[in-house]
């Protein structure tokens, strides 16, 4: 009997201590190093990460794309890219599942629940500019003049993202939320949906042409600007290990060639940590 409790008490024990280094925080990074990669949880939309050849994750490019890319390489692993669905983001993070959130992630803004995102995650350097904007039917621009005139309209964004923040707090009428941003397109264009709310970004790569070409951005309609960060695990440290990689790629000028080749805006809070003349 006492070899067995014995037994029991240092299977518990184990547990214990496997559970408190957990509790602790045990070094993303170390884990990145061994494994030799980390995993970007990402959406799909141009410009941030997109695929040339539609559902063909061999081409995938984009200014987040190539960004992690650069970062990895700096910093001596691979990077995987995860398509995620946005709206359990958080479980990816917090369950292991990916090691950060990159992909276009608004950093200074609150979710639905009021929490702040930065009480979320540990954010890097805001690194890129961006702002919601409001997308209707070409024959209906007109009649939007201000948010106001959203009030009373149907309208979608992307499931627990800023602009479904923004749209639930002009309109009294059922959001529509959906999967990805590229899909409230769809929405607006077969009349489920009057208006949709997605990023600034993307809305300027698609909007007016292909399939799209029956769309316009409603620029009557003031959004306050965002910022992109690259979210971590709460008391993470791989958020310090990236932030190392971007000075140094802004640095070596990587960063505003890759900008000026997606037509992308650096933040002036990236610039600001340029030391090279």
């Amino acid at each position: 009997m006492k070899k067995l409790l014995s037994a029991i008490l240092a299977v518990v024990m184990t547990a214990a201590i496997a559970f408190s280094l957990v509790s602790c925080g045990a070094s993303d990074w170390e884990k990145i190093k061994k494994e030799g990669e980390f995993v970007c949880g990402i959406t799909l939309y141009e410009p941030m990460n997109y695929c040339t050849t539609p559902n063909d994750m061999s081409t995938l490019t984009g200014f987040d794309t190539e960004l992690a890319q650069l970062v990895a390489e700096e910093l001596g692993v691979k990077v995987k890219f995860q398509v995620i669905d946005w709206k359990n983001k958080y479980i990816e993070l917090n369950g292991g599942t990916i090691d950060c959130i990159w992909n276009g992630f608004t950093s200074n803004s609150k979710d639905d629940d009021g929490v702040d995102r930065k009480d979320k995650v540990d954010f890097t350097y805001a690194y890129l500019d961006n702002a919601q904007c409001v997308v209707v039917k070409s024959d209906r621009l007109a009649s939007i003049t201000s948010a106001s005139s959203l009030q009373g309209l149907v309208g979608t964004a992307e499931a627990d993202s800023a602009g479904a923040s923004f749209a639930k707090t002009v309109t009294s009428k059922t959001l529509i939320e959906k999967g990805s941003q590229m899909d409230t397109f769809t929405e607006v264009m077969t009349g489920a949906a009057q208006f949709a709310v997605v990023d600034v970004l993307l809305a300027e790569k698609i909007v007016g042409q292909g399939d799209y070409a029956g769309l316009a951005i409603a620029s009557n309609v003031s959004i306050d600007k965002e910022v992109y960060s690259i979210g971590c695990r709460k008391n993470s440290d791989f958020d310090e290990k990236i932030n190392e990689a971007l000075v140094k790629l802004l640095n070596e000028g990587k960063i505003e060639a890759l900008a000026e080749k997606y037509d992308v805006h650096v933040t002036d809070e990236l610039l600001s940590k340029k030391t090279a003349k």
